[in-house]
């Protein structure tokens, strides 16, 4: 996945769509409020009327979004502590313009998020402890790759919000987008053309495949 804190840009993208993500509920109708003594920076408690119920705002600028096992691997961290989730993501992961904002059912996530450690596990994938575990929010749902079952959320659920980006921060982002290669996506690309091949790409498709991390994939090129 992206690594939203490799540089202040993308540091400062993350920010500006949490800001959308709070802004298009409120204007939706929610009274959107911090909940005291959770300790978790994305959790919110939205209220309209008699209706309540406490999200998770997740940011993605790559169209993925994650959520990690707890430290005994018997459920979710933050997901399953929720009633809903907020994904709000950039249109394009290579030439962002506009965010959109979900509000999805956490039952709906978590049925999700279930099915894809579910079926990663089942496939010998490594998912370490705390690390999160990625599922597509665009793409369709697919048993091949079994990283893209569970995707398809953002597909299901249209946004409740479409909002333009900051055209400069888009443009200092997208300058940065070839340093970042901390984390990486794991699914190949769903575009028919290939881009040219770099390592940090050919790590990640390898971890795919073997269910490490990418960090763990060593790359010798000879001439």
């Amino acid at each position: 996945m992206t690594n939203v804190y490799a540089t202040p840009e993308k540091a400062s993208m993350k920010k500006q769509l949490f800001g959308i993500a709070v802004e298009a509920l409120e204007k939706a109708g929610w009274k959107v409020e911090r909940v005291p003594g959770s300790g978790k920076s994305s959790v919110r408690r939205i209220t309209k009327g008699a209706e309540s119920k406490i999200v998770s705002i997740r940011t993605t600028q790559d169209q993925w979004i994650a959520f990690p096992r707890i430290e005994d691997d018997s459920a979710w961290r933050t997901l399953d502590e929720v009633d809903a989730v907020v994904p709000v993501s950039v249109d394009d992961r290579d030439a962002p313009k506009f965010a959109k904002v979900h509000l999805i059912d956490g039952n709906e996530m978590r049925d999700r998020f279930n099915r894809a450690y579910a079926a990663r596990r089942k496939a010998g994938h490594v998912i370490p402890v705390g690390r999160g575990v990625w599922v597509s929010l665009y793409i369709p749902e697919s048993a091949d790759p079994v990283s893209l079952i569970g995707a398809g959320a953002g597909l299901k659920f249209p946004p409740i919000a479409t909002v333009p980006l900051s055209p400069e921060l888009v443009a200092a982002t997208q300058v940065m987008d070839s340093e970042d290669d901390d984390e990486s996506r794991p699914v190949a690309s769903a575009s028919p053309e290939e881009a040219p091949l770099t390592i940090a790409e050919a790590k990640r498709r390898l971890a795919v495949t073997f269910g490490v991390d990418p960090a763990n994939i060593k790359i010798t090129v000879e001439g």
